[in-house]
Order: structure tokens, then sequence, then C-alpha cells
């Protein structure tokens, strides 16, 4: 009777399916695990030519395929960064190193004595190597193949900070000692490291220029008015038209010849030849630097000697010589009249004479109004051995011109001119190109016991005969109505949105390979009224550093982080997928092979394409639901009892057959 085999077959099939349910159900903690589930299908016999198919009675089932549910499990989270898991599709590539490759999606991994990462089985993980430059390699072994970072020499540093504007720069104590902290308006120190990992620091001392002009003093090598001298690299004779004629025996330098100097070096301001009252004595020449050139370098001159360098205001200064009355003793016995700066004075000596210093007193008196009415006036002051009176500009005004003096005869006579505007009889000219200026000095280990001055890039001193950059501060200008950086060196800070500020090149701050340059940018550097900061500082130098550990991306860069807080990418995992997963064909360990089904893998990074992100410090726990698969053992026993239920009964009835 064909209803033996068709029970017989129902018995083989529950129990597969028991089989298959255990083994799920066993496997409900196995990380990476992919539950199954048991298919069947019927079995139906018949004739190729004959009767129709639908009187035709079954015989019985057979498993037509265990399928696999690769969907995802929960992941869990652990302590272990080579703990590993995929959110979304796709499987580790292991490689055993005998031929055979294998897939899982248990990503349990560890690192063996040499460094590779591989399963608890033993198998290597897959994935993409990088070569120095960061170019992806072949597929390969992936392995932690840094065990240290070397030392890096500082190449970039940049460097932010806030000077504030209200700093009295008068206050400062001259000349600039670095030892002095009252000689410095500001100063930093950012920390640096040489090509063998040693650490340094480099000091930065902004010096911000005060209102002073510096004068060298010079003698003529021979007695007389000198015929010619060297300044900085030209050559000036006394006796062409580079100077104007004498006036009270002054020659000043010609403004064509001064264009001419002061293209060679712009820090000069001017060039005078005092002429000696003797003829055996020696001329003096005064060069006059411009106010943003203090304690900036030297000046380079041949043909004159005895050099004397000092100091002036950079204020402007009108003197006006008041000649005497044309009364008995000098007095006034006229009517004095004249206005300063719009402020009238009108003096009657026809009843009392008046000297110069009651005039001046008169003047003096009046000087608060008259510094009311034009701002720009610092002070009035009369000396009564010279008769002279001099207005005296704000620094800050700079060259105001003969004009701002506003004198007006009304009546003349007191200023001995006509009526109308008086010139000076004198005027020193004034200077403001130091605001917003600082000079920038820099050192090495300053707090060490061989502190070295750096190169920053400071042009030489015109004249030298050298081009190369040499020891020594350099300028840094700030634009005086906002408070930005507009200079940095010599090179103007270029306006406009995402305009880039000019870098300094740094030499000789790394000891141990003294070729090595530090390029600084002071981006962000400001001048405001505010208090002094630090905004911000970087450097990209740091010493050799051991491995403290290995992480992974979403992406699946693996990176090696080492104690001196650098990192570096050690490869990529592979992930790979298939076009019909089940296809796969498992081999035990929580491990599949790809088969003629399952059709050739597909391996990139994790994130592209079709692959699932990687997690690291989590595994992906096995995705059996132990619920469902205790009803499956019920179903699985029922269909077990009814298929041994239908064997019984066939037996009783062919027993019965039989005794007839």
């Amino acid at each position: 009777m064909a209803g033996f085999n068709t029970a017989i077959s129902g018995i083989r099939a529950a129990t597969k399916s028991l089989d298959v349910t255990g083994n799920n159900i066993a496997n409900a903690s196995t990380t990476g695990f992919k539950s199954s589930r048991t298919e069947f299908a019927d079995i139906y016999s018949t004739a190729a030519i004959g009767s129709g198919s639908s009187n035709v009675a079954g015989s019985g089932v057979l498993v037509a395929d265990i399928a696999q549910d690769f969907s995802g499990g929960n992941v869990e989270f652990t302590n272990n960064n080579l703990d590993l898991s995929i959110d979304g599709s796709g499987f580790f590539q292991l490689n055993d190193g005998r031929g055979g490759v294998s897939y899982t999606r248990s990503g349990a991994f560890e690192l063996d004595k040499d460094g590779f990462i591989i399963s608890k089985t033993g198998e290597n993980l897959q994935g993409y190597g990088v070569d120095e430059a960061g170019n992806r390699l072949p597929i390969g072994n992936l392995q932690v193949s840094e065990k240290e970072s070397p030392p890096k020499a500082t190449e970039e540093m940049g460097l932010s900070f806030n000077i504030d504007e209200a700093k009295d720069a008068s206050a400062l104590i001259v000349p600039y000692n670095r030892d002095e902290t009252g000689s410095y308006t500001f100063s930093t120190t950012v920390g640096t490291f040489d090509s063998l990992g040693n650490q340094h620091t480099i000091r930065y001392d902004m010096v911000e220029q005060q209102a002073k002009k510096e004068l060298h003093t010079f003698d003529a090598v021979t007695a007389g008015t000198t015929a010619s001298f060297d300044l900085s690299g030209v050559t000036l004779d006394s006796s062409t038209a580079d100077f104007d004629a004498a006036i009270n025996g002054v020659k000043t330098i010609s403004s064509a010849q001064l264009i001419i100097l002061q293209t060679a070096d712009p820090r000069i301001a001017s060039v005078t030849i005092e002429e000696p009252a003797l003829a055996t004595g020696l001329a003096v020449i005064v060069v006059t630097m411009k106010a943003e050139a203090t304690e900036y370098g030297n000046l380079v001159v041949t043909g004159i000697e005895n050099e004397v360098e000092s100091l002036i205001d950079s204020n402007e200064v009108h003197t006006f010589d008041i000649p005497a009355g044309p009364g008995a003793l000098g007095v006034y016995n006229t009517p004095v009249q004249f206005k300063i700066a719009g402020i009238p004075f009108s003096l009657d000596g026809t009843t009392t004479a008046l000297t110069r210093q009651d005039i001046a007193d008169e003047i003096i008196a009046k000087e608060t109004q008259i510094r009311d009415a034009n701002p720009n006036i610092e002070s009035i002051k009369y000396d009564n051995l010279t008769n002279e009176l001099t207005l005296t500009y704000k620094a800050d005004a700079g060259d105001v011109g003969i004009q701002e003096a506003e004198i007006e005869e009304i009546v003349g006579g007191f200023f001995g001119g006509a009526v109308g505007l008086v010139n000076p009889d004198a005027v020193l000219e004034g200077d403001n190109s130091y605001e917003g200026v600082y000079r920038m000095y820099s050192f090495l280990n300053p707090l060490g016991q061989r502190p070295e001055a750096l190169n920053v890039g400071k042009a030489p001193d015109p004249g030298a005969g050298i081009t190369l950059p040499e020891i020594g501060p350099v300028i840094i200008k700030f634009d005086p109505s906002n408070g930005i950086l507009s200079q940095v060196n010599g090179v103007d800070v270029p306006s406009g949105v995402g305009a880039q500020v000019p870098k300094l090149t740094i030499q000789g701050a790394d000891p141990a390979n003294p070729s090595t340059t530090i390029t600084l940018d002071l981006s962000g550097t400001t001048q405001f009224a505010n208090e002094q900061i630090v905004k911000a500082q970087s450097q990209d130098g740091y010493a050799k550093g051991d491995l403290t550990g290995v992480s992974f991306t979403t992406t699946g860069e693996m990176i090696a982080t080492f104690s001196n807080s650098q990192s570096k990418n050690l490869g990529t995992v592979a992930i790979a997928t298939f076009e019909n997963q089940a296809g796969l064909q498992p081999s035990g360990n929580t491990q599949w092979q790809a088969t003629s089904y399952s059709g050739e893998p597909v391996l990139n990074p994790p994130g592209s394409g079709l692959n699932g992100s990687l997690r690291s410090s989590a595994l992906e726990s096995s995705n059996v639901d132990l619920s469902a698969e205790l009803v499956k053992l019920i179903e699985a026993q029922r269909n077990f009892q009814a298929s041994s239920k239908t064997l019984e009964t066939l037996n009783t009835v062919t027993q019965n057959i039989l005794q007839i």
C-alpha cells in the first residue's frame, strides 16, 4: 500500500523540521547566526499516458529546501573596538591563508601576534590597504602595520590674537629688551617640535611703535660741507641738485632725490645737511626716519661717520618768529590784531605799550579756545629767549600742512608780515605713520639657557648688498580705522571675502634640521580696544607616539591612534554582497561559502552601493526568534504524531485484511 510510504515521508519531514528548529534554538545566542526554516513540497505520481490527474492520490511530502533568513539581528554594543557589525546588507570576507575564502556576519575579531585582524577561528579579515600617499591598494589581509608614530617637525603654525588698542605705547621702555616686560606691548608663546620630536617654544613679542621719529646724526669725513656720501646704497652729492639751497645754514634734500632715496629705503623721511659755522668745521648730516620704522634695522652709510641715534616726537611743529615792535626797546605802541584758528586777538598798544611777552601771554590765555577751534592743536608755547611762538599739533594728526596754522594778520606787523595768512618761519613735519604699527620679534626657547632670535623674514637693510632675509623684527600693521590686519612684513593684506593673509616664513626653529622652515599664519589677528588675548593657535608638529588603539569608522576605515594624539588610516574593511545570498552554502563557524547559485561576491567599502555601514564596538546577535521556534516545535511534534498515527492505522487495516 502506498499509504505506508506517505506516512513515512511525513515522519521524515517532521523529523527534518525538528532538526532545523532545534538547530535554530541551539544557536539563539550565536553571534551573527542566521536562522533557517524548513520548506516542504508535496509528492504526486502520475503516468505519462493514462488517467487524468484529478483522481490521483498524493505520495507524501518531501523537504524542498532549508532556507536561511538573512534579516539583521539586534546590535549589542561592547567595549572592544575590534568587534564589528554591519548595519545593512553584506558580509565580511575571510581568508584562511590556504586558498579558502568564506563570508560571515560575525564580527568578533582580534589581533594576532603579527598585528593581523583575524576571526575567532583564525581567518584573516579582508580589506583594502593604503599606501603612504593614502591611495587604496588591492584587497588583502588587514593588518595593524604601524606600531608607532614617528615624530614630525612643525611646518605650519597658526596664531590669532588681539592687541588692546587702548594700550599706551608711550609708556613702553625704550629700547626693546626681550628680558624687560615693560618694553613690549604683548607677548605669547607657541609650542613646536623639531624633526627628532624634541619640544621647543617660540615666543612672539609685539612692540607698538611710539609717536617718535628716529634721528641718525653723522659727521662729514672732511672739513667743510661734505661733497658726497652713500646712504642706503644711494649716492648723494651736496654740491649738486641733490640738495636745495641752504636756508640758515641747513640744506634739505631735493624732492626729486628724496623720491629716489625712499625707493631704495622707504624708512627714510628726510635728509638735511647742517653746514659748519667755520670752514674748518665738520658738516653734520641728519637722517630722519619715519615713525613707523623706529628700531627697525640699521642705516648703511659710507663717506660719513660718528653716528649718533636719538628720538624726537613725531608731532608737527610750526614755529613763528616774533619781531620787535616799532617802539622804543622793541615794544608795540600800535594796534595789534590777528586771528589764530579763527579766535580773534585785538590789542591796543597806543595807550599802554605792549611787549612781545604781553601779547604772548594773551595768546596763551586763550589756548583752550584755540584748541577747541582746531582740535588738532595740542599745545601753544612762547619762548621769550628766542622770541618764538610754537604751535604743536597732535601726533595722530600727521602732516597737517602749513595752512593748518590758521594764523591771520588783521593789522600787519606783529608776525612781521603783511595782512593775510602767515606762513610759519620753520616747520617740523608731523608723522603719524606709527599708528597701528607693531614690530614683531621672535625667539626660540626664550626661557632656556640658549634663547635664539629667529629669522622671520625681515628684509635686509637697504644698501647692505644682501638679498636674503635676516634675523630681526618684522613690521605688522593694522588699519587704525577698524583694527583689522592690513600689512604683514611689507605685504598688504588683500581686501574682500576669503582673502588670504600673507604668511611669514620662520627659519632656524628646528635645531635638529636647520633646513626646516615654519609657515606662520596670522589670520584673525586684530587690534581692538579690548582685552589682550590669544584667540587661536595651532601647529602641525608632534613627538614620537606609541600605538594606543585601533578603531573603525562607519565607512570602514581602520584608524590607528597613537599616544601623541595622532591617527592614521591603515586600511578599509571590504564588504561583500551577492546577487543571490540565499544561494550561499553554510560551512560552519557562522560562515558561508559562495556557490554558483549565489554568484560571485561584489566587494566595496561599507556604505557604498548596496553595502551597509560599519559599526565598531558592536556585534550582531542571532536573528533567531525563540517564541516562533517554540511554536514550530509544537507544529513539528503534531505533524510527527499525525504521520505516526497514519502509519499505525494503515498497519491495523493491513492486519485485518490478512485475517480475512
